[in-house]
């Protein structure tokens, strides 16, 4: 099982945060980063390293499972990534439900997001601006150079830094921070010094980025001066994203004076990105009515965007049930953008959810046919099946997703149970060793595989394709067991 490795990785993390001396290297389990002939890490290692803290993180914490929000997040990122220095484009996000702000770059391409960080960030350039600076911190490969220095150093350093990752992303940020400083008390000044290199060189590539993709450079500074407010209300507490990413005033002056290089010209406000915040915001207040309340009044006057909050009344009052009210304010919105698919996607829902399943699987079926391949109206769509009890077509919708999403758990999640209903039971097992598998729990994606086995004995091409898939997991668990030596 997977899942021992992490805590390898969190249990050095925590040693290293209570001992006051430096641990000999022999005590601490690295990951292996080649051989010696190798100065750095490869591009390769460094995927499968991200892969690996993916799966752990995956093992231990849920993902947030709004599709429209995660489509939206996925798009900005790869339009960021597309106009950056990074090379290797093979990209996994992870969108977490909490309300803290931070953003995150693991090496080997994971980024992850936490939905509070729509609440600071006030505009999609502001929000760009942050993850165009964890775009280039993957691009410069600061992981790999970090390793570099901390051979020069202690190698627990490294351990302790892997192991606080993990916990800084699925503990609150607390036990993560506490390892984080402790390893980094234990290192030699020089490593801070580099690492506020790190942070502006991370700022001036992400600027360039941030213009070359048509957005203002001046949004980073804003995004500093949010930042700066918010630690205001956190006492002595600061926001987990600026423990990771101390922001002095020197980072902000010199973000100020690097945009001010960039010709002047309007930029629009995306009026999706208001939508997407609208979403996070619901997922933070937890409580519809809470929702529904804090709409009320930003339509009062007190809003980013009005549109925004109108749509949020939607959302809420479907959610408390009260469709009338949710059609009401969501045909003023389609009249002004009719064709605009976040607020055809609140019209399905609301249909699903009167019961209205064959005007819900009309219209998305027809959607699909100007946007072919929208992850957010696929899983619509399965849903909607899925209520309507017709399992089989909702099976082929989710078997069709595994193919072009094979590395999402939402998805493979979703295909077993729909085929239970279905009464496909070696399909069942099918999809759920993959779901074990993409979350690192090695021993049950194992089990599932050989209850598949069992029921598929005469069938020798299903057994056959079986027996591949228990030695490419026995292989994979293999390498990652190697990985973490």
């Amino acid at each position: 099982m997977f899942l021992k490795y992490l805590n390898r990785f969190t249990l050095t993390a925590m040693a290293i945060a209570m001992l006051t001396a430096p641990t000999h290297s022999a005590d601490i389990k690295l990951p292996s980063f080649g051989g010696g002939t190798s100065s750095v890490i490869s591009q390769q290692q460094e995927y499968e390293l991200g892969r690996a803290w993916l799966m752990a993180y995956r093992g231990r914490m849920k993902e947030y499972d709004d599709t429209v929000l995660y489509d939206y997040l996925e798009h900005l990122i790869y339009k960021l990534a597309e106009y950056s220095e990074l090379q290797d484009h093979r990209l996994d996000l992870l969108v977490i439900d909490d309300a803290s702000m931070n953003a995150f770059a693991v090496p080997g391409g994971v980024i992850g997001v936490n939905t509070g960080l729509f609440n600071y960030a006030k505009s999609e350039d502001q929000l760009s601006s942050v993850l165009s600076h964890e775009i280039a911190h993957l691009s410069q490969r600061h992981f790999a150079r970090r390793v570099e220095t901390q051979k020069k150093n202690s190698t627990a350093t490294m351990a302790g830094m892997l192991g606080a990752l993990v916990l800084a992303v699925t503990v609150g940020g607390d036990a993560g921070m506490a390892a984080m400083t402790g390893t980094m008390a234990a290192s030699q000044g020089r490593t801070l010094h580099y690492s506020r290199q790190n942070e502006q060189e991370a700022d001036r590539i992400g600027l360039k980025t941030m213009s070359a993709a048509g957005m203002d450079p001046n949004a980073m500074s804003g995004m500093f001066d949010q930042m700066l407010q918010a630690t205001r209300y956190t006492g002595n507490k600061p926001p987990e994203f600026m423990l990771t990413h101390p922001l002095t005033e020197n980072r902000v002056a010199d973000a100020r004076n690097r945009a001010r290089q960039y010709p002047p010209k309007q930029y629009l406000d995306n009026i999706e990105y208001h939508l997407m915040r609208t979403r996070s915001l619901i997922s933070i207040d937890k409580k519809p009515r809470v929702s529904l309340n804090r709409f009320q009044h930003e339509l009062k006057g007190n809003s980013l965007n009005t549109e925004a909050a109108q749509y949020g009344l939607v959302l809420t009052h479907t959610m408390l049930g009260d469709y009338s009210t949710a059609r009401k304010n969501l045909r003023s919105l389609l009249k002004k953008s009719p064709d605009r698919l976040t607020y055809l996607l609140a019209e399905i829902e609301i249909d699903r959810a009167e019961g209205k399943f064959d005007f819900a699987i009309t219209k998305t079926t027809m959607l699909l046919r100007h946007h072919p391949s929208s992850y957010p109206l696929k899983m619509s769509l399965a849903e909607t099946y899925l209520k309507a009890n017709r399992f089989y077509e909702s099976e082929v919708i989710l078997a069709d997703l595994t193919q072009s999403r094979p590395n999402l758990p939402l998805v493979w999640y979703d295909l077993a149970e729909v085929r239970g209903l279905a009464g496909n039971i070696s399909g069942v097992h099918m999809a759920r060793a993959q779901y074990f598998i993409l979350n690192g729990v090695f021993d049950r994606a194992r089990d599932q595989l050989g209850y598949a086995q069992k029921l598929l004995i005469h069938d020798y091409k299903q057994t056959a394709i079986i027996d591949q898939k228990l030695r490419d997991l026995a292989s994979l668990e293999k390498k990652l067991n190697n990985l973490m030596k």
